[in-house]
């Protein structure tokens, strides 16, 4: 199962996913507020993470545990989930993002959410209008086109899919990391850093091994925090290796 992270939805992991095929089929989730999920009031991982376990319990995982794979906010949504639910969890992958609570400051979500705010939608008559209206705040064409993937056609205008007022709103919960009152995920997991992304730093290791006492992590060089989409040769490979061999 795959988990993605903020202004992602479930079918960007689908390269990564059919670089797993044959041996595994996939599950790709659209997260609350997010693709074609509901939206809620607040941002909540420990809601979010009861929610995955009672859609895997209700047919992927029905058969025994899984394995589960997260990025970003999915990764802690993943990580709070194993957690919570480790009888549906057989290994974990976390993908460039740690289980602290960081300042909005390190990396650049609020960055993004309130440059995507600046957009006049009510103005919009083409998407290449928003790609220009961003161009300037998000000069990078990549991270660029990711996000306009989120822009939606309704009518004669646009509208953004995932619920970018409450996510602005709740920046800091998006931020953040439960209290996990003393629970630890005893089984294997997998964490991979971007060497150029500050989402993982070395001060997490002691938090993300005292929940996670079974960690080995790697980092991949020259990829920033969407490592999945820049590096995606790289990820299925250590995904084959460390889900796919015993």
């Amino acid at each position: 199962m795959f988990l993605h992270g903020l202004f992602g939805r479930g079918k960007n992991f689908t390269r990564i996913a059919s670089g797993l095929e044959p041996e595994a089929r996939s599950l790709l989730v659209d997260l609350p507020n997010h693709g074609r999920s509901e939206w809620t009031e607040s941002v909540d991982y420990p809601e979010m993470a009861d929610a995955v376990a009672a859609h895997l319990r209700e047919g992927f995982a029905a058969d025994g545990p899984v394995d589960v794979v997260g990025h970003s906010m999915g990764g802690k949504v993943a990580m709070v989930l194993a957690l919570r639910h480790p009888e549906l969890v057989r290994r974990l992958v976390v993908v460039d993002i740690s289980p602290v609570a960081a300042d909005a400051a390190r990396g650049e979500f609020k960055h993004l959410l309130d440059s995507l705010a600046t957009v006049d939608l009510a103005g919009l008559e083409r998407r290449g209008q928003a790609d220009e209206q961003l161009r300037e705040a998000i000069p990078k064409d990549g991270v660029r086109g990711f996000l306009l993937q989120n822009l939606r056609r309704e009518g004669e205008g646009f509208r953004w899919e995932p619920n970018l007022e409450m996510l602005r709103r709740e920046i800091e919960a998006v931020m953040g990391f439960p209290d996990a009152g003393g629970a630890q995920f005893t089984g294997p997991v997998l964490w991979i850093a971007g060497e150029r992304s500050d989402y993982v730093t070395r001060e997490d290791g002691p938090a993300m091994r005292a929940l996670f006492p079974k960690t080995t992590r790697m980092t991949v060089r020259g990829s920033g925090h969407w490592v999945h989409s820049e590096k995606p040769d790289e990820v299925i490979a250590a995904l084959r290796s460390f889900l796919l061999t015993d």
